[in-house]
């Protein structure tokens, strides 16, 4: 394969996290992700995370009534070797809470910061960061 056909084959990794965690695809976005995948989104109010069933496991939770919507652009995608890569996206996002929440509705931006790693099945995420730049939220009226 060819650079190009590397470096889609990671825009298409990405777009895979971003739809199976809208659709709350749960076992599909677990495989996205190298097993002991490093997750740091404690800029969003979160915690560091090791382990790629952690993680998930704890989305499926905080996520179960919230309407999500993620959106990433205007990737940088650099292929370190063969079979490592890093990468950076812009992203903007939507979340919606049920009636009675705390929040009724967030509106992020901000970037992942990724590494990723060539496995024999294809390209996972081995590590995920995600920064914020601004934050607009929506309370109960």
């Amino acid at each position: 394969m060819t650079e190009s056909d590397e470096i889609e084959a990671i825009k298409r990794l990405k777009a895979r996290y971003f739809r199976t965690l809208d659709t709350k695809d749960w076992g599909g976005l677990l495989n996205l992700f190298v097993p002991d995948v490093e997750i740091d989104v404690t800029a969003d109010g979160g915690s560091a995370t090791e382990g790629a069933a952690e993680f998930v496991s704890t989305l499926e939770q905080l996520l179960a009534d919230v309407i999500t919507v993620h959106h990433g652009h205007m990737p940088e995608i650099e292929l370190t070797s063969a079979t490592t890569a890093t990468g950076i996206w812009a992203m903007e996002d939507h979340l919606w809470w049920p009636e009675g929440s705390p929040i009724r509705h967030l509106h992020g931006y901000g970037h992942y910061h990724e590494t990723y790693t060539r496995m024999p099945e294809g390209w996972r995420i081995g590590s995920l960061r995600l920064t914020r730049l601004h934050r607009e939220f929506r309370l109960p009226e």
